[in-house]
């Protein structure tokens, strides 16, 4: 797949989860900050993290799988937003993660212009891939325990 359409594939999933798909787009092309507002809970949830621990857990995830769902980073890289299977959120009890399930909304970057602030560190691949929650749990557990190194990647 030619990058154009691997592009186009990404914006396509990702409006897909926009009530009207094309006020999504409008909304990419004239926010100055590059960002539209999606909602949680139809195609995937998202569990916020604080840096602290979700910098490691990135490390952590993506030495133990290739087949990491879309990650972001908020404005200065202060939360990592790990997106799940939907519902995920509903039964997601952790201290300091933030669970961002239907009935919430999420700050999504264009995916492929990019963004003033939010950003992608993982960006979607367009097939819908999204972390396994239970890769998630176990990785965020090893970087609590202090098994990867800090900072962004």
């Amino acid at each position: 797949m030619g990058d154009d359409a691997a592009a186009r594939g990404v914006l396509e999933w990702l409006v897909s989860a926009a009530p009207d798909p094309g006020t999504c787009r409008r909304e990419w092309e004239r926010n100055p900050l590059g960002v539209a507002l999606l909602p949680a809970g139809r195609l995937w949830d998202v569990l916020v993290l604080p840096s602290t621990l979700g910098w490691p857990t990135l490390e952590i995830l993506g030495r133990c799988t290739d087949r990491l769902g879309p990650v972001l980073a908020d404005f200065g890289d202060s939360r990592v937003g790990f997106f799940v299977p939907p519902g995920t959120a509903a039964g997601w009890v952790a201290t300091g993660v933030r669970a961002a399930g239907a009935g919430t909304w999420i700050v999504v970057p264009h995916p492929v212009r990019g963004a003033s602030g939010v950003r992608w560190i993982v960006p979607p691949d367009g097939t819908g891939t999204l972390t396994d929650p239970a890769l998630l749990e176990w990785s965020m557990h090893e970087a609590a325990a202090g098994r990867a190194g800090h900072g962004p990647a």
